[in-house]
């Protein structure tokens, strides 16, 4: 995969090369070679590891999404003027909006999705394992469709992967099998794909982080020292938390040789535990769980202290200001110091994102949010990238509904190294229940580089 991986590349970095040179030397434009949908189809080509990836098809969505942004643009231009004149939008004109705005956010789905395909579990590859890899996954498939002694398992695991342990009954996965699950889980959690991300071998995992740094003072010619102010530090720990999720299947299946039941069972593990991460990450209160990013004390920015989030208000109750909103977006990008606003996101429900979509700066002429070229993103807001997760809470007085940080600097996500399976086929009849278990714990690590906005006055 790595060699699929880096001949794209090569390939890429060479057709961009020849085409800097040949428009550089006024022999043609690059409009002449490549067109602004195919140029960023071929920028998203580094994200989408699989061998099955159709260049066609996104090339395709991405047309359809800048033909798209320019009736949307065209539509809310209206839209505001019809404001400007009569004090209302025609409520056609309204309509037209949301139904533009709706196709944006599902275009922007379908490109996320093409990437997200690549991330499944595929069908058993025997290529390439040694004679004690394939003698395990074959018992493998034997324990998970029959059952059967666990710990024997687990010693063919050890031969195998040099790792394996018994688990009341159960057995501690593959490291294959864990990738899996987790890389699944990457694709429904968005927080853990752009946050700080941990494998521990203990239950937590402790760091010392400096909070002020020391002063230094100015000496004149034969004046005395002295000390200088101390740094200063704060201890974060960040534990990892037990979930477990039991997807199952009907006994007939089990018995269909066609049917591919490790790859069934790892997507539907790593969804569950995907789905459960990406609220805890965001809503976890820390009990037994995950902390979330919006359950620290919140402060004004201006009173920002560590320990607590700092807020910038949107400047109206549960909606952004009625004039020059715009404004307030630049404060609160600006709230965050420059030395974490590279690589900084904002994170968003898309119903938020569709009020920032409608955003003008404060002459009229040009859009905030502009399309993300590459397709990784759901759009760029002055340039930062959105991320887009439906565990942020909708826009409503008081709310917290947008995060603009660098999460690898200021979120940390700890995995437990090992997760087990346990079989079932007794509980419920005709039926045998995989119950997954792991552990994640996740934790603000920086409070200086990660803001939020407050919808309110103030």
């Amino acid at each position: 995969m790595n060699s699929i991986i880096k001949s794209r590349l090569a390939t890429i970095v060479f057709v961009v090369s020849v085409m800097f040179i040949l428009t550089a030397c006024d022999i043609v434009t690059t409009a002449d070679l490549i067109s602004p949908e195919a140029l960023g189809a071929a920028a998203l080509l580094p994200f989408l590891m699989g061998d099955t990836v159709n260049m066609g098809e996104i090339t395709d969505l991405l047309k359809k999404q800048g033909d798209a942004w320019e009736q949307y643009k065209a539509a809310n231009d209206s839209r505001l003027k019809a404001i400007e004149e009569k004090g209302y939008a025609p409520a056609d004109t309204v309509e037209k909006v949301a139904k533009i705005d709706s196709d944006l956010t599902q275009l922007s789905r379908d490109i996320q999705e093409v990437a997200k395909k690549s991330n499944r579990p595929q069908a058993i590859d025997t290529k390439g394992l040694t004679p004690e890899q394939l003698e395990y996954k074959v018992a493998l498939q034997k324990f998970l469709r029959k059952g059967g002694d666990a710990s024997q398992l687990s010693k063919l695991e050890k031969k195998a992967f040099q790792r394996g342990s018994d688990v009341d009954g159960g057995l501690l996965i593959h490291s294959e099998m864990e990738a899996s699950i987790d890389r699944v889980a990457g694709t429904v959690a968005a927080l853990r794909n752009i946050a700080d991300v941990r494998t521990i071998g203990a239950m937590g995992l402790k760091s010392r982080v400096k909070t002020s740094g020391t002063s230094a003072r100015w000496v004149g010619e034969g004046e005395a020292g002295g000390e200088t102010t101390n740094a200063k530090y704060a201890a974060i720990e960040i534990l990892a938390e037990e979930m477990e999720i039991e997807p199952w299947a009907y006994n007939e299946s089990l018995e269909d040789a066609d049917f591919d039941i490790e790859s069934d069972i790892v997507e539907e593990a790593g969804i569950g535990f995907g789905e459960a991460e990406a609220d805890a990450f965001i809503n976890g209160t820390g009990v037994k769980k995950p902390r979330g990013i919006l359950k620290y004390p919140m402060v004004a920015n201006a009173s920002y202290a560590w320990g607590k989030v700092g807020y910038v208000p949107s400047g109206g109750a549960g909606v952004f200001a009625a004039s020059n909103p715009g404004d307030k977006i630049i404060d609160f990008l600006h709230s965050l110091k420059s030395i974490y606003r590279t690589d900084a996101q904002l994170l968003m429900a898309d119903t938020s994102l569709a009020k920032v979509r409608q955003i003008k700066d404060g002459t009229g002429h040009f859009y905030l949010f502009q399309l993300d070229p590459t397709g990784q993103f759901s759009g760029l807001v002055l340039g930062a990238p959105v991320v887009i997760d439906d565990n942020m809470p909708v826009i409503e007085a008081n709310s917290y509904s947008i995060a603009y940080a660098n999460f690898k600097r200021a979120y940390r996500i700890v995995d437990r190294k090992g997760i087990t399976l346990i079989r079932d086929n007794l509980t419920t009849k005709g039926t045998t229940k995989f119950n997954f278990r792991k552990r994640v714990g996740g934790g603000i690590k920086n409070f200086e580089a990660i803001k939020l906005m407050k919808f309110a006055e103030s």
